[in-house]
């Protein structure tokens, strides 16, 4: 194995740590390895910023955004990443480069690209971060303790139609409104990049959250199923030993990628869910979802979205689907939104209504 004969500490130290390396302990960085060839999704990578493209700035693991210059030293996560309206990525280095393929940490070979994405970020690696015992640091070593799945308490899934239709702003302020109602929620973004946005905004409407990063991975593109629903389990059971009645499971993407597409067609995740809440860019968008979730043998309780900016788009939604159309402010509502969960609560196993 090629080690670097002598380890500068302050590398490390100076580095910018991203947010997927949030739960890394930086004392147990003790060498660096070249061994590139070995590498796998969620090792550490500390590396050099080359030149400054598309992700003009890292997401730190102390959740505030750092401007990138060229020069910059960043600690990164070897990651695939699938996002249509951004890369998809592969993790592994290629011809000694690497590219930030998601503001969060997340770095690989850039595999396809949105016609309107710069060029990413290019980036330098120096090593593979290591321990003392010679074993390369990954994010898995951090993650919490696995726990079997918890069948009491009520889940609520967010999924949606695309990229960017609201699914955040939807999850968030279903917690939030639920909050508002008296129960006590948790967020827990199951599925995705390792991003502090979602999990900002969780916090922001008042609930504790986790997510894929709190179990060890990076991101969830092409993890094995089992894997994503390992995880699943441990949050949503952490989220219950912590006090939750209300768990609210916002899942990446749309419902055509790979890994939702896997939650809907079967999986530990899909029959856990006792209600989902859809987010939609469209009334066209929405009916499709509709579909796909029936076609599942789900119906969603309510639809949600980037559509309910737009009256007549709530309007047409409404029409074409027959069900409730919520804006976000409607998710607030506590009243309200309790009239929509309280019926999916009374039918969830084991869980007496507040």
């Amino acid at each position: 194995m090629t080690l670097m004969q002598s380890f500068d500490h302050a590398l490390c130290e100076n580095a910018k740590w991203a947010f997927t390396t949030r739960r890394v302990d930086r004392a147990d960085v003790a060498a660096l390895s070249t061994q590139y060839e070995q590498a796998r999704a969620g090792d550490l990578v500390l590396c050099q910023i080359l030149e400054v493209g598309q992700h003009k700035k890292l997401q730190l693991a102390e959740r505030r955004a750092s401007l990138s210059y060229p020069g910059d030293l960043v600690v990164v996560c070897l990651g695939d990443r699938y996002a249509p309206d951004q890369f998809m990525a592969k993790a592994e280095v290629s011809n000694g480069i690497l590219q930030l393929a998601a503001g969060g940490g997340v770095a690989g070979t850039i595999e396809a690209a949105h016609a309107r994405m710069e060029e990413p970020t290019s980036l330098l690696p120096l090593g593979l971060l290591k321990t003392a015992m010679g074993n390369v640091i990954n994010v898995a070593d951090y993650a919490l303790p696995p726990i079997a799945a918890n069948d009491d308490v009520t889940v609520l899934g967010v999924f949606g139609a695309s990229m960017n239709s609201g699914k955040t702003t939807a999850a968030a302020s279903l917690a939030h409104g639920l909050k508002q109602a008296g129960y006590t929620v948790a967020g827990v973004k199951a599925t995705g990049t390792g991003a502090f946005g979602d999990y900002n905004a969780f916090e922001d409407a008042g609930v504790p959250v986790t997510d894929f990063t709190d179990v060890g991975m990076a991101t969830t593109y092409r993890m094995p199923l089992e894997k994503v629903e390992q995880g699943f389990d441990t949050l949503v059971a952490t989220a219950a030993q912590d006090g939750a009645q209300i768990v609210v499971v916002e899942i990446a993407d749309g419902v055509f990628q790979q890994e939702t597409r896997a939650i809907l067609n079967q999986s530990r995740i899909r029959n856990r869910l006792d209600g989902i809440l859809f987010a939609a860019p469209d009334a066209l968008s929405a009916l499709g979802g509709v579909t796909v979730l029936e076609r599942h043998g789900f119906s969603p309780f309510a639809i949600s979205g980037m559509l309910t900016l737009s009256p007549l788009a709530t309007a047409e939604a409404a029409d074409v689907t027959g069900l409730p159309i919520l804006s976000r402010e409607e998710l607030w509502d506590g009243h309200a939104i309790a009239g929509h969960v309280e019926p999916l609560m009374r039918r969830a196993k084991g869980f007496a209504a507040a």
